[in-house]
């Protein structure tokens, strides 16, 4: 009976698999390959971006030829749906997860793919198009698994595994960094939990050596590609862009007159007045003030900040456009740091209200509605989480909650730092927390009805 059991299983696994592989590769077939904005950075080897992700396009550019983007369209897929497999089957077996709930865990996991496709404002399908979010979403996928196997269970290998995964989402995307922090807070609680206080020094170590890593291999990539030995450039463009919409003309006054900052700080504020790129039109309501942020954020990014810039370095003669790049991010950091101090108050509210939408997308869509019905939901999932660790003494479920809103919670106030939280930056904790709420409430109920589980 118990080889049949485990041959019954295997076959609905490789069914899942199977169902899977046809969505994906059929949403290929249906609506073909997209391109958008940021497809062309990433195909270029852009100094901006990360270097997984073009490094994965250039694989199979060399490996296919001119119709390579469908090649890659089909491997997203694939990894997708590897990804949702694998994570599928590691809570069915750990929680114990009838078929129609391996199913709903599934669909979950679909979420996110069909949001953007059909509620986002841009109505892509992530897996089909050339951007960085199609490979960090299977990579999700897989680093949140052995994330889980690292808390759940005492195997070394779910913890080195998820950093690997973390590793790899960081050379995706900048702002899923914030991986390998969680990794090491997850890490160090559970060692203080399990008294080991001496082993706190490896979560600690890890970090430092993430992050070096991850700096040289962006620096090599860079040399070997432009030729400069130098990190992705503009990230700080992005952050001093926030700042300068939330300063008043007075704030100016912390660089000294006549300063190369001075001067780019007036005909940055005089431009962004001129065009209505400034707080002060931002309206009355949160919501209104929100949107306009969200609005004007790359309008004052591109056409004053990034503009202004290069109209500057460009004059000098003899720069070319990496050592522009460069010599832009360093100003931008020097401004960050005068200018901050002096309109904290008006950042800091508009930081917030980013945060605000960035939290009601990573569970729901922004609408006056639909916002305190997501407020309710994480206050309702925290919520049960502590009653069952602290009342009833039940701890794996909860466990996958806290996983799930300390990632949304990091993930949503790294990105409000240096751009808006728009959906597509947002969408993976979307299945993981609405996953978690599913087991929370599973697991208050596990000897009722359907939930009832064999005991072991």
């Amino acid at each position: 009976m118990e080889i049949i059991k485990k041959r019954t299983t295997s076959t609905k696994s490789w069914c899942i698999l199977a169902a899977l592989l046809l969505f994906f590769l059929g949403m290929l077939a249906v609506g073909g390959v997209g391109v958008y904005n940021d497809s062309e950075q990433y195909i270029t080897m852009h100094i901006h971006r990360e270097p997984l992700y073009p490094l994965f396009l250039a694989f199979f550019r060399v490996l296919c030829g001119d119709g390579y983007l469908s090649a890659v369209a089909a491997a997203q897929g694939v990894l997708t749906a590897l990804g949702i497999w694998t994570l599928t089957e590691y809570l069915a077996a750990r929680f114990g997860l009838r078929l129609w709930e391996e199913i709903l865990v599934l669909l979950l996991q679909l979420a996110p793919h069909l949001v953007t496709r059909y509620v986002s404002a841009m109505h892509i399908f992530m897996e089909n198009s050339v951007m960085s979010e199609a490979l960090c979403l299977p990579l999700f996928s897989f680093f949140l698994c052995f994330l889980l196997r690292m808390l759940l269970e005492d195997k070394s290998s779910g913890a080195v595994l998820s950093l690997v995964f973390a590793w790899l989402l960081s050379m995706t995307r900048g702002q899923l960094m914030t991986t390998i922090l969680l990794w090491a807070l997850l890490l160090g609680c559970k060692l203080v939990v399990k008294k080991k206080y001496r082993l706190l020094f490896i979560p600690v170590a890890a970090v430092v050596l993430m992050f070096a890593l991850r700096s040289l291999t962006v620096h090599v990539y860079n040399y070997a590609v432009t030729g400069y030995f130098m990190g992705n450039t503009y990230g700080k463009v992005n952050t001093l862009t926030n700042v300068i919409y939330a300063c008043d003309e007075e704030d100016g006054e912390v660089f000294p007159e006549g300063s190369l900052e001075r001067t780019f700080f007036d005909d940055f504020y005089v431009q962004a007045m001129e065009r209505g790129l400034n707080h002060a039109f931002g309206g009355d309501s949160f919501g209104e003030r929100a949107a306009y942020l969200e609005e004007k954020h790359d309008r004052l990014k591109f056409d004053v900040l990034e503009a202004g810039f290069s109209a500057y370095y460009f004059s000098l003669g003899e720069v070319d456009y990496y050592e522009q790049s460069s010599m832009s991010d360093e100003m931008a950091g020097k401004m960050i740091q005068r200018l901050l101090p002096a309109c904290f108050g008006q950042w800091l509210y508009d930081y917030i209200l980013l945060c605000r939408n960035g939290f009601v997308r990573s569970i729901a869509v922004v609408h006056p509605l639909l916002n305190f019905a997501a407020l309710f939901l994480y206050l309702f999932s925290a919520g049960l989480s502590l009653w069952l660790v602290f009342e009833k003494r039940r701890f794996r479920a909860a466990v996958v909650m806290g996983t799930a809103l300390l990632f949304i919670a990091a993930n949503v106030c790294a990105t409000s730092t240096t751009i808006m939280c728009l959906s597509r930056y947002m969408i993976y904790g979307l299945s993981p927390f609405y996953i978690a709420l599913y087991l929370v409430i599973r697991e208050l109920f596990e000897n009722k009805l359907i939930w009832r589980l064999k005991q072991k």
